[in-house]
């Protein structure tokens, strides 16, 4: 257990991180930015946008 509320919140932050870096990134095909938003497309399907080249796909 922590000894301080300060010691807890790095130990989730290491563990956030942890988490984050393990998932599964998408990374725009054009530019190979990770900034990549989920859309919903023109017939309902799912689209893809980078926020950094504005390159889009599906």
């Amino acid at each position: 257990m922590p000894a301080s509320i300060l010691e807890e919140v790095d130990h989730l932050l290491g563990e956030a991180a942890l988490t984050r870096n393990t998932a599964t990134r998408l990374s725009c095909p054009s530019c190979g930015s990770a900034h990549v938003a989920q859309v919903l497309g023109d017939n309902g399907g799912i689209s893809y946008v980078c926020t950094a080249c504005g390159h889009s796909w599906s």
